[in-house]
């Protein structure tokens, strides 16, 4: 079988790893596969194992005024050219794999009559790491819908916000790598609690909200986990001054990228102050397979992940909820040991990547 995956960017985040694993997976089946993407991190991950085909698809940036308009005109133009490339590239593909939601507009215009295809069309799906909420997304789902086979989300919440467009709509939960020990939180000091934040640099993962929060915690120290994503770094510049203000100098670190080994054990909670939905946060998953504590904004995929005693959830953009959220469950080692063992059984029962990966991959490529 010939896969053809699709992705709008080519940084790699938790969509891409994502895709990683499900490409890797495809491979060891026997599968053939071609990644179409821009030159960048994705293609070199997997440079030996796909076959790649370097795709440009317009994202509109962060750019104002007449520029934004002049991207917003342009916009039809790149999605019918890169549709043409993808019609090209899937001549022989069995499946063609979305895995982000600003490609569908291309990939709509590359197979306009899809339902009504013959017997030389591939099978299309999207895999949804968004929760659609925006009329910026909505709009774009609108242009890539009619051609799609099915959708495949990886929360019920995310799956529900795509129905209204694309009544196939399937759930396959992320999954991660579970350790056979827990690690998280074996290096605390209880008289020294560190809480961290594990995501991209970008307005919308809430750590200015996190920042805020920690002004009514003088007793906790705040690790910041990280790089910014592309475009937002006059945002982590922003947090970086914040940080550096009398009410929280001293007590704040950002970390840059690091990998979760190197902070679990030390961390006594995580949290995920998204201020909008995510679908299904990977390192909310980790620190619940690790064993570390969670406190997660009450939407998206995080809330069905910690709902029933596997986590903690505040109102989304609240730093004084958030706050006394954290304040509680560091005075609470019943509770925080409650959280762990609730959490990690979660995962292993439901997100075992070894398990959810080929899943994944059969409702992507049949349904």
């Amino acid at each position: 079988m010939h896969l053809v995956a699709v992705n709008a960017g080519a940084d790699v985040s938790g969509a891409e790893r994502v895709l990683i694993d499900l490409l890797r997976h495809a491979r060891s089946q026997g599968h053939r596969v071609t990644l179409a993407c821009p030159e960048g991190a994705l293609p070199e991950q997997l440079a030996d194992e796909v076959e790649h085909v370097a795709l440009g698809i317009n994202r509109l940036g962060r750019t104002r005024g007449w520029r934004r308009r002049l991207e917003i005109l342009q916009l039809p133009l790149n999605w019918f050219r890169v549709g043409r490339q993808l019609r090209r590239i899937s001549r022989d593909a069995d499946a063609l794999i979305s895995n982000s939601t600003f490609a569908l507009p291309a990939i709509g215009m590359a197979f306009p009559h899809h339902r009504f295809r013959g017997g030389n069309s591939p099978w299309i799906s999207w895999l949804v790491h968004d929760t659609i909420t925006s009329r910026k997304q909505r709009a774009v789902l609108r242009l890539g819908a009619p051609a799609l086979d099915v959708a495949v989300a990886v929360s019920e919440v995310t799956a529900e916000s795509v129905r209204p467009m694309v009544s196939n709509a399937l759930v396959r939960p992320n999954g991660v790598i579970i350790p056979a020990e827990p690690r998280g939180g074996v290096e605390t000091n209880p008289t020294q609690p560190v809480v961290g934040i594990l995501a991209v640099l970008t307005s919308w993962k809430g750590q200015d909200v996190l920042l805020e929060a920690m002004v009514h915690l003088p007793g906790v120290q705040l690790e910041i986990a990280g790089a910014a994503f592309p475009g937002s770094e006059d945002f982590e510049q922003q947090l970086r001054d914040r940080a550096a203000a009398p009410d929280l100098a001293g007590r704040v670190n950002f970390l840059g990228h690091v990998h979760r080994d190197e902070v679990f054990p030390r961390w006594d909670v995580l949290i995920s102050a998204s201020t909008s939905p995510e679908a299904g946060p990977l390192g909310v998953l980790e620190a619940m397979a690790a064993g570390v504590p969670v406190i997660a904004t009450d939407h998206g995929g995080a809330a069905e992940y910690l709902r029933g005693g596997a986590g903690v959830l505040v109102p989304p953009g609240d730093p004084e909820a958030l706050a006394a959220a954290i304040e509680k469950l560091l005075q609470d080692r019943d509770g925080m040991r409650a959280c762990r063992e609730q959490a990690r059984a979660r995962v292993l029962a439901k997100h075992d990547l070894a398990e959810t990966v080929p899943r994944m991959l059969g409702a992507l490529i049949s349904g």
